[in-house]
């Protein structure tokens, strides 16, 4: 979300990383040139001991973090993501402008906030006036503050702080065909997340309150019921989109990997309106080590969609 370290000479690419309880979890991507696949050079989980401080600065220290472009990841409950008209100023003062945009928006004060801006594809055909939308991304400063500190304590040089959303729309931008748009749904142990991406760019994002613990229950009732509310939501979600957005015509769902042997996709297939496909990333990069299965795709989706961000991205 934010560029604002200068950097130094760094390996090609950027390496993603974040800390939960399970550990240190990082990828690192890097272009090969024009039309070949991301080449991903590393990836992988680092358990970091409880009762360590310095367990994250010996890891870092360890596998040479200090020689990459590093971005991170924001928690989903420590950003919010707006849909806002898009103000009508000079870019110098967009942000100025987008802040009193959002300030109603948000339960602290807009002041106590750091804010970035994503632009959203518009209809190039369109004659009328409509308003031009934008995406805010907004996150408290203390959240901000911490994330950089922990950083900064670990001597990993952090460049740029990311989200979820954007790390997802580089992972569909994989899958786009000219001129239509792609659905995406991943799903974490207990939330979802659902983006649509048009001319490689995040046009759609919705937040679902379910995830993998309810898709993959023991009880066949309790997993029924789940497979059915995300079919629903998600035709719900693409008729309001096409009354939005009638411009982008959606080629396809995508499904992340999941753990296990999820039965999700088959499911969708019956239940919602465009085709349906699975994501399996050793089809669309090019691993330099061995390939990570889906259960390892799964956990680390959003770092290897980090990685492949682009320079000319705001996020």
């Amino acid at each position: 979300m934010l560029g604002w370290l200068g950097r130094d000479k760094k390996k090609p690419g950027w390496l993603a990383a974040s800390v939960d309880a399970g550990g240190l979890d990082f990828a690192h991507a890097r272009s090969k040139g024009a039309g070949q696949k991301m080449a991903v050079t590393a990836y992988g989980t680092r358990p970091l001991p409880k009762d360590s401080k310095n367990a994250l600065q010996k890891a870092a220290h360890d596998m040479h973090f200090n020689q990459y472009q590093c971005t991170t990841l924001l928690r989903p409950g420590d950003y919010q993501l707006l849909l806002v008209e898009a103000p009508n100023v000079p870019s110098t003062e967009l942000k100025a402008a987008m802040r009193w945009r959002i300030k109603d928006m948000i339960d602290y004060h807009v002041d106590d906030a750091t804010l970035d801006a994503l632009d959203i594809p518009v209809d190039e055909g369109a004659t009328n006036s409509r308003a031009r939308m934008m995406y805010a991304v907004c996150a408290r400063n203390e959240v901000i503050q911490g994330c950089t500190r922990a950083f900064q304590d670990a001597d990993i040089p952090l460049s740029v702080i990311d989200i979820r959303e954007t790390a997802q729309r580089n992972v569909a931008a994989l899958y786009e065909e000219p001129g239509r748009g792609i659905a995406l749904a991943y799903f974490a142990d207990d939330w979802g997340l659902l983006t649509i991406t048009f001319r490689t760019e995040l046009v759609f994002a919705r937040r679902l309150e379910l995830g993998v613990k309810q898709l993959s229950a023991a009880n066949a009732a309790t997993r029924k019921d789940a497979l059915d509310r995300v079919a629903l939501e998600l035709q719900r979600t693409f008729d309001h989109f096409d009354r939005q957005f009638h411009y982008v015509a959606i080629a396809k769902l995508l499904v992340a990997p999941q753990p296990g042997q999820g039965e999700l996709a088959e499911f969708l297939r019956a239940s919602v309106t465009p085709p349906v496909e699975t994501v399996d990333l050793r089809d669309k990069l090019a691993f330099e080590d061995t390939p990570p299965d889906p259960d390892v795709q799964w956990r680390l989706f959003h770092h290897f969609g980090a990685a492949l961000r682009s320079e000319s991205k705001a996020l």
